[in-house]
């Protein structure tokens, strides 16, 4: 009987795959073991490449909010959407990540085991042993930042940055964290109740479109909602389509990316989220068409993300025929849901809670939805007692706009201000006022009767209406 000769693993020319032998709280000593031999390098090449996607994502809201918003307010939404970034990573880094995915966690939410990272390096994650805990630990902090971002566009146009910053941190903490727990981590209650969700329809959708819900409630309505003074018409479609691009693009992913490794399973999620997404943004076009005899852009951009969200929690699970149901129905109940806030008489002014809260909710469950509302408001609440943290912006600086009152700077270019020199009509004197935005002006000097800003034909954030009372004369531009 011959003898078995031992091979040295890292004398080879390739990576072989071995069992996990579990040696030492992060799995192993980085400058002495080759800790690569307990994975597939194409199943840690396909996350690293995911989390890059889901990071295209956060510009990709950024441009969507900032095209649907007035243009005097459009740089501070692409502001909070990086800002997002920065904000929500540290804190994932902080305690976040520890929070939500500790081995040793609770039903409700995580401890501080891995406080700043601490052991989280080579041993399998929590959720798959076939990728290591930093690599998921990185990955779902771009789920964290996404979320966020979708959450504080319910600031456009009238709150301030300052608050807004310490709302992502402490949100993330109070909301994100205890809700991605509960669904994904193996000890949490919805999870052990075998609750399915694939790549965040509670934790991301439902979690940030009711918290956007319940910020719009608690800033109260916009100045001039309700009236000809507010323009409602998106100030640049084109950063609509190309926010549009960048989330499609990303939502690969997202959804694709939760299968957590290069297998079959990603391949179908990339599959359903696709056409999914197509059929969204038909549906929602045609609905449009119904209404206004127009193919409107915004409306197909609508859609697209619309029914992104809807396949969102089932994307790993179903059949790929199952994509059109799912595209179809999340773009109609969406865009449908856009008149509730009008019922609720909430000025959600960029429509997330249709989109992401109504979306999220048909495919997924109704607790974490619930506890966003409830837990948002009482962190807005208290936030808007302590000095320095007034959630609204001054009325001065919604008029000015609040990315020259907020920010100081433009999104096009430095002298947006010029460019705008009207007069106000309801000043006697005749002094000439400056502004980003033609929104709430009117000359006085005039030998025609303008239209009105609002007037004729104007949109929401996702949807047309129509005014049947328009005033003769010429157009702003």
């Amino acid at each position: 009987m011959t003898d078995v000769q031992t091979v040295d693993l890292d004398s080879l020319n390739y990576v072989v795959k071995v069992p996990y032998n579990g040696t030492g709280p992060m799995g192993g000593n980085p400058l002495e073991d080759n800790m690569n031999i307990w994975y597939e390098s194409g199943d840690l090449g396909w996350v690293i490449m995911a989390t890059g996607l889901v990071l295209l994502m956060v510009p990709g809201i950024g441009f969507f909010y900032s095209g649907l918003a007035r243009r005097k307010s459009a740089l501070s939404l692409i502001w909070l959407s990086v800002m997002s970034v920065a904000v929500t990573c540290f804190q994932w880094f902080f305690w976040g990540y520890s929070l939500t995915f500790s081995h040793t966690a609770g039903p409700f939410i995580g401890n501080l085991a891995n406080f700043g990272f601490r052991n989280v390096l080579a041993a399998p994650s929590v959720a798959s042993d076939r990728i290591p805990d930093l690599l998921f630990a990185v990955y779902q902090g771009m789920f964290s930042a996404v979320t966020v971002a979708l959450a504080t566009g319910a600031v456009a146009e009238r709150g301030r940055m300052l608050p807004c910053v310490v709302f992502m941190f402490v949100w993330a903490t109070v909301v994100y964290d205890p809700i991605a727990c509960w669904t994904w981590n193996p000890s949490g209650w919805s999870n052990r109740m075998g609750g399915l969700d694939f790549a965040g329809g509670t934790p991301v959708h439902i979690a940030s479109g009711c918290a956007a819900l319940a910020y719009s409630m608690m800033l109260g309505k916009r100045r001039g909602h309700g009236t000809h003074e507010l323009n409602y018409r998106p100030h640049n479609v084109t950063h609509i389509v190309i926010g549009t691009v960048f989330l499609w693009v990303g939502w690969f992913g997202f959804n694709a990316g939760s299968a957590l490794g290069a297998n079959l399973r990603a391949v179908i999620a990339a599959a359903v989220t696709n056409l999914a997404a197509c059929v969204g943004g038909i549906t929602w076009c045609v609905l449009d068409y119904r209404l206004e005899r127009k193919w409107s852009t915004v409306g197909f951009c609508s859609g697209v993300v619309a029914g992104l969200v809807s396949i969102t929690p089932g994307s790993g699970y179903v059949p790929v025929w199952a994509a059109v149901v799912f595209g179809v129905l999340g773009a109609a109940f969406a865009n449908y849901g856009t008149k509730l806030k009008f019922i609720l008489q909430i000025d959600d002014a960029l429509d997330i809670f249709a989109v992401h809260g109504i979306g999220g909710l048909l495919a997924d469950s109704f607790a974490g939805g619930a506890y966003s509302f409830v837990a948002t408001c009482a962190i807005l609440f208290v936030m808007n007692l302590v000095p320095g943290l007034r959630l609204r912006a001054a009325e001065e600086s919604e008029i000015l706009g609040i990315d020259d009152a907020e920010i100081g700077e433009f999104a096009y270019d430095y002298v947006e201000l010029t460019r705008e020199v009207l007069v106000d009509v309801e000043n006697e004197a005749g002094s000439v006022r400056y502004s980003a935005d033609a929104g709430t002006f009117a000359p006085s000097k005039s030998t025609t009767t303008p239209r009105r800003p609002g007037e004729g034909v104007f949109a929401t954030g996702s949807h047309r209406m129509r005014d049947e009372s328009p005033v003769a004369g010429p157009s702003w531009g």
